[in-house]
């Protein structure tokens, strides 16, 4: 307590003796009004301490780009010959000249900042709420959050000096605001029960009255035998304190994979102090869910569980980027990647959202292919009401896979939450420039206005996202979400990754050039439903791509023999 005191008094004394100095500052980042759900309670007490992180100019981020598209198209002569941690490292090291400038000017302003990331191109510090709006020529203001009555320091605009320009691209979090609501599991909490499910008389008897891992491995043709390479990992992303309980998945296992060992299980990893309570009652539904679906279905592929504490170092990306950056820093991350959960992308800004992008960028380029659920919220907004559609986050970055959601069986449907549509931050890439097209050629004028047709596409794929049975804790329930869906398919790629890798050649990486072109084939056509929201009934899902169901749900022995084997 009393380090603390020195430390905000060593902080005030030296706001109050520095001498007012004109400077030449540039607007670096706006926005134009508070995010949705936020009310502000006036200007943040200067003594407050805020912990901010200042994200460095790379040396080659577009190189890097190239490179991964390069090592991810199957046409290309480099595919799958995915980059070292050491390669990655030097397309995203910052110049020596941009980590002199940025020092040069912390040491003037008497502070000093610590790497937060493997290439150094993230640093953090902290300082009062007086001297950051000295700093960054603004007025930081406390906004509370209406729905959960949190209270944040954020500002509306910010600027920093012309030295830095080119060397500096953000101040975080500054204008990005937290998004609790929607950071809560995608799947219902509590669960509900699915009331639009059905089947016809052709689908597995296994579907006749919920979905289990024998249903989803009958309906995608997903092999039950075991996987053979040890060194094939699944990773399962936790947060918000959401718990993977060992004997909810021991029960679940015992009830709906008998052929497997109930002993089955996962390793844990952790970060930001992280942790996995074993007490029953704490057992998250998000993280019971995420978990039964990878190691009930990706049979004996190993699999992890990544806990994310609250010790954030990302601010109000809630471990996103700390959860990347504690991958990239191994020398052999896991080929496959799934979260189940997001925010509207306008509560992040468009710098901030690009950052980690790239980082999902730099992951991929290892050869990890990132699956996240594209939301629950159809064409609208997780909280609030919308005037226009509200493209959902991450989902909008091109280097990430996002999964949709399908209800029925035989034939399958969009589930009618499942989110999708264009964003407002990102354009469309490459590999998907012909199949968005062709959706937006049908729909016409449709909605017009109300979306960003030049944007990225999302989402990409989907699965089966309603009625799965799950064990939490120790009591047998159903679950939605497009939460449900991410998982299964991130157990396919599991599965197809280590028959690659028995075969001798490599894993799938960056999913989605492939998935584009020969895997398109390979993938279960929706061609009915919609995603209603903003007062609409949203996108309709048809032939070929669209932004409810993406490409399709997955056909496991097509897509072995679209990855050639």
């Amino acid at each position: 307590m009393v380090k603390a005191v020195i430390v905000l008094a060593s902080l005030f004394a030296l706001v109050c003796a520095k001498p007012h100095v004109a400077r030449d500052m540039r607007l670096h980042e706006s926005r134009e009004a508070t995010p949705r759900a936020f009310v502000s309670k006036g200007p943040a007490p200067g003594d407050k301490v805020l912990r901010l992180r200042l994200a460095l100019a790379q040396t080659d981020i577009a190189g890097l780009q190239d490179a991964l598209l390069d090592v991810s198209t199957p046409s290309s002569a480099h595919y799958g010959e995915h980059l070292s941690k050491d390669e990655v490292i030097e397309y995203v090291r910052p110049r020596p000249e941009t980590l002199a400038a940025v020092n040069s000017w912390l040491a003037e302003n008497g502070l000093s900042a610590t790497s937060l990331s493997p290439a150094g191109d993230w640093l953090g510090f902290q300082t009062t709420v007086e001297h950051a709006n000295e700093l960054f020529d603004t007025e930081f203001t406390t906004y509370t959050h209406v729905k959960t009555g949190e209270e944040f320091v954020r500002t509306l605009s910010y600027s920093i000096p012309a030295a830095l320009k080119g060397h500096l691209e953000l101040v975080h979090p500054t204008i990005t605001f937290p998004n609790p609501g929607s950071n809560a599991p995608l799947a219902s909490t509590p669960a509900k029960i699915a009331s639009n499910y059905s089947i016809d008389a052709t689908a597995p008897s296994s579907c006749n009255t919920a979905i289990t891992p024998t249903c989803v491995q009958e309906l995608y043709g997903i092999p039950t035998t075991l996987a053979t390479q040890k060194t094939n990992q699944l990773a399962v992303s936790g947060f918000i304190d959401q718990y993977a309980n060992s004997a909810d998945l021991k029960s679940f296992l015992k009830s709906y994979r008998p052929d497997l060992s109930s002993t089955t299980t996962f390793t844990l990893q952790t970060l930001d102090g992280g942790e996995n309570d074993q007490t029953l009652k704490n057992a998250g539904v998000e993280a019971d869910l995420d978990i039964q679906y990878t190691i009930g279905i990706a049979s004996g592929v190993p699999t992890y569980f990544i806990s994310v504490g609250d010790d954030f170092q990302d601010g109000d990306l809630e471990g996103f980027l700390d959860i990347v950056n504690y991958l990239l820093a191994e020398d052999a991350p896991p080929q496959v990647l799934t979260t189940s959960y997001g925010q509207d992308e306008d509560t992040i800004s468009a710098a901030l959202a690009n950052q980690l992008c790239n980082a999902y960028a730099q992951l991929g380029a290892r050869g990890t292919s990132i699956l996240f659920a594209s939301g629950d919220s159809g064409v609208g907004a997780s909280e609030g009401s919308c005037t226009t559609f509200v493209p959902q986050f991450p989902c909008g970055c091109p280097y990430m896979t996002s999964v949709g959601a399908t209800q029925n069986v035989n034939p399958e449907v969009a589930a009618d939450f499942s989110s999708g549509g264009f964003s407002n931050y990102f354009g469309t890439p490459s590999w998907q420039t012909a199949a968005k097209s062709a959706f937006l050629t049908k729909l016409g004028s449709q909605y017009k206005g109300l979306y960003n047709a030049s944007g990225r596409g999302f989402p990409d794929i989907a699965a089966m996202g309603t009625d799965l049975k799950i064990v939490n804790a120790g009591k047998t329930q159903s679950v939605d979400g497009t939460s449900c869906s991410s998982p299964i398919f991130a157990s396919v790629i599991a599965l197809l990754n280590d028959q690659l890798i028995a075969a001798g050649k490599s894993p799938l990486g960056f999913l989605n050039p492939f998935l584009y072109s020969t895997g398109a084939s390979a993938l279960n056509d929706i061609t009915s439903g919609t995603n209603p929201g903003c007062n609409t009934n949203g996108f309709t899902a048809t032939t070929g791509w669209d932004p409810v169901t993406g490409l399709g749900t997955p056909n496991f022995p097509k897509l072995l023999a679209a990855v050639g084997l």
